[in-house]
């Protein structure tokens, strides 16, 4: 027994500890937790999420957020950090790692018929780390390009890409508003790049995000002003064109005045 525990233990009543010894949990209606991991990274400049193809049922076959169930001797962000090693075989934790919502809709996944299962979505951002590799019950591992799932892409075919398992568009249709919005006032953009980065870096991190184009002297100069969201450490990187200035992230955590996505049509 942990301390936690102890201490729980201490707290509970007689009647708690007699509550306790005659609790059925049969009487109660079944019911199971999971988390899933949304993993945004920019890979070859553009947008990418870290799916898994499933191995077993349900929707075996089908792609899938990296996620399973919540273990009795763990919190629901080990959970997470743990399935994402398991299915994915990425070691490094996430830059930036938060929960985004509980998806507990009946009927969002075939085993309610038998339990309820309630997910845990977790949104994370990090750097592209390289190839994963598929463990655990999944049949492969590989980070889409959003643009390349027909649920995120009008112009696509429901045969040109995966269809997501469960309710899993709706995950990360959610993660990434969330993203895009949290670009707007926070310095989380850096969460995407290496521990030294370019602005141009920085500005490719909005323009994949947002889906959108930025002036990049606008984008510049605006960065530059905002006090403590990036500084300068005085080393150049050799590019195509002229060496350009690496940054790392400053102290700042919000951006103010908040950076706006550009206003669609």
């Amino acid at each position: 027994m942990n301390i936690k525990q102890s201490l729980y233990s201490k707290r509970l009543s007689e009647e708690d500890r007699a509550f306790i010894t005659n609790y059925e949990p049969r009487d109660y209606p079944p019911n199971a937790v999971t988390a899933d991991v949304i993993l945004l990274t920019i890979r070859s400049g553009r947008l990418a999420v870290l799916l898994v193809e499933r191995a077993n049922p349900p929707q075996s076959g089908s792609w899938a957020l990296p996620g399973g169930h919540l273990n009795p001797d763990e919190s629901i962000t080990q959970t997470a950090l743990r399935e994402l090693t398991e299915e994915t075989g990425l070691t490094a934790e996430p830059a930036h790692l938060e929960q985004l919502q509980t998806y507990s809709t009946p009927g969002r996944d075939a085993r309610d018929e038998k339990m309820r299962v309630t997910s845990v979505a977790y949104l994370a951002f990090m750097p592209d780390p390289g190839t994963p590799r598929a463990g655990s019950d999944a049949r492969s591992a590989r980070f889409w390009a959003v643009d390349d799932l027909p649920e995120f892409n009008p112009a696509l075919g429901v045969e040109e890409g995966p269809i997501l398992a469960f309710d899993h568009a709706d995950m990360l249709r959610d993660g990434l508003e969330r993203a895009a919005s949290k670009l707007e006032y926070t310095t989380l953009a850096t969460a995407f790049v290496d521990e030294q980065f370019t602005i141009s870096d920085l500005r490719l991190v909005y323009e994949s995000v947002w889906r959108s184009g930025i002036d990049p002297a606008n984008f510049s100069r605006k960065v530059k002003a905002t006090p403590g969201f990036i500084e300068p450490t005085g080393v150049k990187r050799a590019t195509g064109r002229a060496p350009a200035g690496l940054f790392v992230k400053g102290s700042a955590d919000v951006i103010s005045p908040p950076f706006f996505r550009p206003v669609e049509g």
